[in-house]
């Protein structure tokens, strides 16, 4: 499902004293089967951005577009609530949300209250624990007595029992060490990639955006300064600092060399894997030879 903005802004409290322009001519495509990172630093917009995504803000100025349905400031509240099933949210610190006795019953509760019957919302629960990396023996568990990470991976479940086309992620890996960062955000790549769910992800972990997204939209004050693939971005190392951006480690680390060695590179390394194959060249080494 494709999401597309088109002249969108958006003003706090329009119409009072206190109005305040949060976003404006923000022109921007989400196409379906992507893996899109909004970046940007505090107060850029990320945030209200999201929430237009599934109309749980409307534009103040122009017009979204969510699948087959346009969202403008005159539209009513009326079948908006199918258009959230369709988009998922999982907001930053989502385990905050849990309220159910049982994890079960947690995931459920989405699904029941889109009219799933309560057997086939518990069934949904059954299929996606291990999806999320916890087993069935978690079903009958109380969500309070889990770890803050497997909290974390519950409160997801509950977001992918609706079954959702679009998954939204607002910081998923707030809080986590690298270990926990990388296990969850490899988890909602596989998502991306076995249910082809279109991903929109919220961060300022530039590492994540290299080794995840094929598209990176760049936010200022508002609205769309920048976008593109995060390789064609990322070799505008000196822009993005600028914005108080950050770049990759393998980025910096190939600046780095090719600061100390006068090295060139075929193509900007993205990933760890990437960087090792170029140096691997670089040295004269062979493709299974350690370095």
């Amino acid at each position: 499902m494709d999401i597309r903005f088109e002249e969108v802004g958006y003003t706090y409290q329009k119409g009072t004293p206190f109005q305040s322009r949060a976003l404006y001519d923000i022109n921007l495509s989400i196409n379906d089967g992507s893996f899109t990172a909004l970046v940007g630093h505090t107060g850029s917009g990320k945030s209200t951005v999201l929430q237009h995504l599934n109309a749980l803000k409307k534009p103040t100025e122009g017009s979204i577009t969510i699948g087959d349905r346009v969202v403008t400031s005159s539209t009513d509240n009326k079948g908006l609530k199918a258009l959230r099933k369709k988009v998922g949210i999982v907001f930053q610190f989502p385990e905050a949300q849990l309220f159910e006795e049982t994890i079960a019953k947690d995931i459920a509760f989405g699904p029941k209250n889109f009219g799933v019957s309560e057997e086939e919302a518990i069934e949904r629960a059954r299929v996606l624990l291990p999806q999320v990396g916890l087993d069935e023996s978690f079903m009958d568990r109380s969500p309070f007595d889990l770890s803050g990470g497997q909290m974390r991976r519950v409160a997801i479940a509950g977001v992918l029992a609706l079954e959702p086309e679009v998954l939204v992620l607002d910081e998923p890996t707030a809080g986590l060490d690298p270990q926990g960062r990388k296990e969850v955000m490899d988890m909602f790549y596989n998502l991306y990639k076995t249910k082809g769910l279109t991903i929109v992800l919220v961060t300022h972990q530039m590492d994540d955006v290299a080794q995840y997204a094929d598209h990176m939209v760049v936010l200022e004050k508002g609205t769309v300064k920048k976008e593109g693939s995060p390789r064609e971005l990322f070799k505008e190392s000196e822009w993005l600092t600028s914005m108080q951006l950050g770049v990759p480690s393998t980025v910096a680390f190939t600046h780095q060399l090719e600061s100390r060695f006068g090295w060139t590179f075929d193509s900007l390394p993205m990933t760890t894997d990437e960087l090792a194959a170029q140096i691997k060249v670089k040295l004269g080494r062979n493709e299974g030879d350690e370095l």
